[in-house]
């Protein structure tokens, strides 16, 4: 792949401790992703994909191992630089979507823009997800699908180098969940964001450039899609 390699996981570790029983999250973890590429990591519950994840997004340490961005160490940077580097490398798509219930669809997106120098039109990424019309809108007057839309453009509009999405589709229906896919498959196209799925569902790795099969804290093996389905071709 000729493409920039913008972060670098080499021999991620994480256990935990359960009283006296250890437990192993992750078993030695080695994975790269690259600038514009759409990846999908897959794997059960309690498989570590969330813990990768996490690790990546810089809210969990490693018990060893390291995550190299754009060539910096971001186990070695003070809580200042990680909190630079959480805010503007980053971007964060949870399951649940975590709106501001007391902030119209518009004031949570610009809430998110308001952290970066860079940041992209608030009216783009409204038109973008297709709720031009429903910008004044409260989460509470939204849908579970445009609800999961603005917390997309709420993630992206900060412009961030890589969007991390933790099973985004999992509260939404079939119809829904495509359409949350949509958003995510135009603004890696659109912006060029390196954009990484962590999903138990096997169908939406079809979609991916990479798919990242995690089992028991390994990648158990990595499989490139020559020819990417689109969103609309998922048969979940």
């Amino acid at each position: 792949m000729d493409k920039e390699k913008i972060l670098d996981v080499q021999d991620l570790t994480k256990e935990y401790q359960m009283g006296e029983v250890v437990v192993h999250a992750l078993r030695g973890v080695n994975m790269e992703l690259y600038a514009g590429e759409f990846v999908v990591i897959l794997g059960p519950s309690g498989s570590g994909k969330s813990t990768i994840l996490n690790i990546i997004g810089g809210i969990d340490t490693p018990t060893k191992g390291k995550v190299n961005y754009k060539g910096t160490e971001i186990g070695e940077l003070d809580e200042k630089a990680l909190t630079k580097y959480r805010r503007e490398a980053i971007g964060f798509v949870f399951q649940f979507y975590n709106l501001v219930p007391n902030l119209t669809a518009r004031e949570n997106i610009l809430l998110a823009s308001e952290l970066s120098d860079e940041a992209i039109s608030v009216d783009d990424l409204l038109k973008e997800i297709e709720l031009e019309d429903r910008g004044n809108h409260f989460p509470s007057q939204l849908s579970g699908g445009q609800q999961q839309r603005v917390a997309i453009a709420r993630a992206v509009a900060k412009n961030p180098a890589i969007l991390l999405c933790d099973e985004p589709t999992g509260a939404l229906d079939v119809t829904t969940g495509i359409g949350a896919l949509k958003v995510l498959r135009s603004f890696n196209r659109n912006y060029k964001k390196t954009v990484a799925i962590i999903t138990h569902n096997k169908s939406i790795g079809d979609m991916a450039d990479r798919v990242f099969y995690v089992k028991d804290g390994v990648i158990e093996k990595v499989v490139v899609n020559e020819h990417p389905m689109n969103p609309e071709e998922v048969n979940w």
